[in-house]
């Protein structure tokens, strides 16, 4: 699986239609609005909010077969069924809507466009906040003397309606609303739990990819409106957390030049560790009683440390799928911390991560909202970290999954790290300047540098026994 960009992203040349639901009369008004999505959205209707999932399908299927089960997809999942708006005095609303089947579109292509850029120009078109329904179906087929003949289907919608497990979630139900025999043999098992299926778990394995309506979004953000406000302490270390940072969220220390105004941004993608050096570094980890999240925050802040004179400052989203429930439902199941390492200690860094998920588990509406919402500045960084063998789908290899993200103008750095059976990789996103070029370059070199020295010593040894 690989986390890409819709400018490097591997599509293969063909035929490139997209299909959308036909949004209907109003079901239910007032839909609750989480604290992320009123930001998102809030910051107004515009290209590149998206995020989508490319894979290839594991037998042709017509477009018809495809809409079908698209709008059975929809149908699941109560978050791809609502629609943000305007109220007459500008309050932003959301609303659930009754929805059909839809109709494919054709796509007009310039001679020689890159099937990528094809793409893009649909997600950035119809994948937006307020757009009627604000997701897309894209259907590549590849040309009758194709080598490959193998359909590839990018599944996009806009953020304000799913996280990285989301897209998984939905590619998982359109997969099984394809082919609902699958539903008893090992494929779709592997699907959802990413393990062969056992003997006797057919029934077990029916129920999860019932059609049935998974559980609702909006009924998450009820349930997290109504959790206890922030208690002294928490209020106190979010006071402490924007002092150190003059009133906005962390930064890296680092040049990255003139922001006054967003600039086009950067993607560097690296592959870190392959699956041996993985499990060489998980082993270490595990000596010390740790995580990799807690050896790769380590390196981290040794870096920044050693190259700024700062310790390790970033927001850190955290997932709020908090209970068992919430793993099969598709939305933005993410809120935000901050993680604080000041030093290189693993065992250190795994106090600072238990530090950020409590700060996590607070509601951030109350916190924020009085402060006029989240003070991002320019430089702001984030850390995400995502390991793909702990999510509830796992698709198999042989679909070549590819998480894909909208290109943008940016002001700040953020970097997801992200582990898959085929080792740890990378993903940076930063300004286009030269002074960001030079010193992002620079940090990720060291970064990448340090972690590979961490397993070489061993990885040697390895080899030779």
């Amino acid at each position: 699986m690989r986390l890409t960009n819709i400018t490097r992203v591997t599509l293969p040349a063909g035929h490139v239609r997209h299909y959308a639901v036909t949004i209907g009369d109003v079901v239910r008004e007032h839909v609750p609005i989480s604290f992320d999505q009123r930001r998102h959205v809030g910051e107004g209707d515009r290209p590149g909010s998206w995020m989508a999932l490319a894979f290839r399908l594991p037998r042709h299927v017509t477009a018809d077969q495809l809409g079908d089960a698209w709008v059975d997809v929809v149908r699941r999942h109560g978050t791809m069924r609502t629609v943000f708006s305007r109220m007459h005095n500008g309050a932003l609303q959301l609303t659930e809507h009754a929805v059909s089947a839809g109709s494919w579109h054709e796509h007009p292509r310039s001679p020689g466009q890159l099937t990528r850029d094809a793409v893009r120009e649909i997600l950035d078109a119809h994948c937006r906040p307020l757009s009627r329904p604000s997701h897309r179906l894209v259907l590549i087929d590849p040309a009758n003397d194709a080598a490959d003949s193998a359909q590839t289907v990018v599944i996009g919608s806009d953020h304000s309606h799913v996280d990285m497990w989301s897209v998984l979630l939905l590619a998982r139900d359109l997969l099984a609303a394809l082919d609902p025999s699958a539903v008893h043999d090992d494929v779709l098992m592997r699907l959802e739990t990413g393990r062969p299926a056992a003997p006797g778990t057919t029934d077990a394995t029916a129920a999860s990819t019932s059609p049935d309506e998974a559980p609702d979004f909006a009924d998450h953000t009820a349930a997290l409106a109504a959790r206890p406000a922030a208690t002294p302490e928490v209020l106190e270390r979010w006071s402490e957390i924007l002092a150190a940072g003059d009133g906005l969220l962390p930064t890296l220390a680092v040049d990255l030049g003139d922001l006054a105004h967003p600039v086009p941004e950067v993607v560097e993608v690296r592959d870190i560790l392959d699956a041996d050096r993985l499990e060489l570094l998980s082993t270490q980890a595990a000596a010390l009683g740790v995580r990799l999240l807690h050896m790769v925050l380590a390196d981290l802040a040794s870096v920044t440390l050693s190259m700024t004179g700062q310790p390790l400052r970033a927001l850190f989203p955290v997932h709020s799928r908090y209970e068992p429930r919430w793993h099969d439902a598709v939305g933005w199941f993410v809120t935000n911390s901050v993680i604080e390492c000041t030093s290189d200690d693993p065992r250190e860094c795994r106090q600072d991560v238990q530090d950020a998920l409590q700060l996590a588990a607070t509601p951030l509406a109350g916190i924020f909202d009085p402060r006029g919402g989240m003070p991002a500045g320019p430089g702001m960084f984030a850390i995400s970290w995502l390991d793909t063998r702990r999510l509830p789908v796992q698709l198999p290899a042989d679909l070549a999954t590819q998480y894909v993200s909208a290109s943008l103008r940016v002001d700040g750095v953020m970097i997801w790290f992200v582990v898959s059976p085929t080792g740890l990789h990378l993903r940076c996103r930063y300004p286009d300047t030269p002074q960001a070029r030079a010193s992002m370059r620079a940090w990720l070199e060291a970064v990448v540098h340090r972690l590979q020295e961490r397993t070489r010593h061993d990885a040697v040894e390895h080899r030779a026994s």
